[in-house]
């Protein structure tokens, strides 16, 4: 185990950690949809943070730790409101460091869509009507910018799983929100596309 001198532990918590509080808040929201209960989340994010700052290994990723940990913890208090006594075990965040470096896998980035301009409560509201796996994947990957190796780490779910859940909840996410688009004026010209191509051959 690493010691950590208080006040290299204090440095390391304000510059490395504390930048991504406004992500963890987005990404918390979107799981306990209750703004209390979200900030509830992000000060016990913060807390075993801290906690267990001694596992984290500087200039690694700060921001996919301190999901895994807001993830564990969001699960944590499911559980105890759900009444179910296991505990997720917070020395399994040492493991997201046991892996190799993640390859920079590139991503379909939501915003480069059909949908790419839009922003506001429409879409937030449409993302929170999925299933809380799809959900979150897409949160992950397309708002948040994980790569695929990252998000596996974070849910603990094999990146093949992290594949599909972000294509169907693509899929879902773009029927939701096709009539909003519309009606905001934006077309989807890639099936007219299509035909033209299947028209020239």
């Amino acid at each position: 185990m690493r010691v950590v001198k208080k006040s290299e532990q204090d440095d390391l918590f304000e510059e490395e950690l504390l930048p991504h509080i406004d992500a963890l808040k987005t990404f918390a929201y979107h799981l306990a949809l209750n703004e209390a209960d979200a900030n509830d989340l992000v000060q016990e994010t913060y807390l075993k943070a801290y906690r267990f700052i001694d596992k984290y290994e500087k200039g690694t990723n700060a921001k996919a730790w301190l999901f895994k940990i807001l993830k564990n913890a969001y699960i944590n208090e499911y559980r105890k409101k759900s009444k179910r006594p296991t505990q997720v075990d917070y020395e399994e965040i040492t493991s997201y460091h046991d892996g190799k470096s993640p390859n920079l896998t590139s991503y379909f980035d939501l915003r480069d869509d059909l949908f790419g301009n839009l922003i506001g409560d429409e879409i937030t509201r449409a993302i929170n009507s999925l299933p809380m796996d799809y959900s979150s994947v897409i949160l992950l990957c397309d708002i948040e910018g994980f790569t695929y190796e990252e998000i596996a780490k974070i849910i603990e779910v094999p990146i093949g799983t992290i594949r599909s859940r972000l294509f169907r909840a693509r899929n879902l996410l773009k029927n939701k929100l096709k009539n909003y688009a519309e009606e905001k004026g934006y077309t989807d010209f890639r099936g007219e596309k299509k035909k033209a191509n299947i028209a020239k051959e």
